[in-house]
């Protein structure tokens, strides 16, 4: 059994706007593995642990990401964490892409080197750019079911299917799909841990597939920006907000008089 967890690595912290350009300063700021990401590839592990428990199918998991050279710390990150090998889609043609260029990279890299996965997990969305559009996306590329903002799941290997908790507006809801199919996986109870040194040191064998654009298509034009419908013109940050007045009093009469009073003041009703 095949199991995949794209990733993506992400700023950490707080990232600056340039002024100027609209753009953000990503210079000098340090970059870690999406957090949702990480709680894909938990979920994927502990599967991996659950089939080798049980005696079951022999599970791989292969973490794939796209980015610049510096992607490969998330990938070490990830086989730290107990991922079997990594794929890396880097190239100068793949920049600049929206989310469907990313997607469609993704799903030509899935395709020819690791057709015969059982399912995919991703987190999410992403922290930088909160779109939660690859993982639907890729779905649709590949042609596969979708289910989106996961909690917990539980494979059912000799039906090849999967149930899933997932996150609604309501709730939370039970669905089962058949497999293969792709997975975004929220926070849910997964607690994210730190790799043992043994685990550090051994990532440190595993292997990191590196892939361009010419090795994915001839086309390569549907990659990176010239392959993007969409394009950020401009980012900005939203205008920063005063803190509110609490209204602290035991007396609940008093305590309307003064709200009264305040809202009278700042125009929001009209004085009586």
């Amino acid at each position: 059994m095949k199991i995949i967890v794209c990733i993506k690595q992400v700023p950490a912290g707080e990232v600056k706007i340039n002024p100027e350009t609209g753009t953000l300063i990503r210079e000098g700021v340090q970059s870690i593995l999406n957090p949702f990401c990480e709680y894909a590839l938990d979920e994927a592990i502990r599967i991996k642990k659950e089939q080798e428990e049980r005696g079951g199918e022999e599970v791989e998991v292969i973490v794939l990401t796209m980015g610049p050279p510096q992607a490969r710390s998330a990938l070490l990150r990830c086989l730290e964490l107990g991922a079997d090998r990594a794929i890396l889609l880097c190239d100068r043609k793949f920049a600049g892409a929206d989310t469907l260029a990313t997607s469609l990279a993704l799903s030509e890299a899935i395709q020819k080197f690791e057709e015969d996965f059982t399912l995919i997990f991703t987190g999410k969305q992403a922290i930088d750019g909160d779109t939660a559009q690859v993982g639907p996306e890729l779905a649709e590329h590949l042609g596969i079911p979708q289910i989106t903002y996961v909690t917990s799941t539980n494979l059912i290997p000799e039906r090849r299917r999967i149930q899933v908790e997932r996150e609604t507006e309501n709730g939370y809801e039970i669905v089962e799909c058949k497999l293969p199919a792709l997975v975004s996986v929220s926070s849910g109870s997964n607690i994210l841990r730190i790799p043992s040194f043994k685990e550090i040191i051994n990532a440190r064998r595993k292997v990191i597939k590196n892939v361009i654009a010419d090795d994915l298509s001839k086309d390569t034009s549907r990659f990176g920006l010239s392959g993007s419908p969409t394009q950020v013109a401009k980012i900005f940050p939203p205008k920063s907000r005063t803190g509110g007045q609490k209204i602290e009093s035991d007396d609940p009469e008093a305590a309307v008089s003064r709200l009264i009073e305040f809202l009278q003041e700042n125009v929001f009703v009209d004085k009586e």
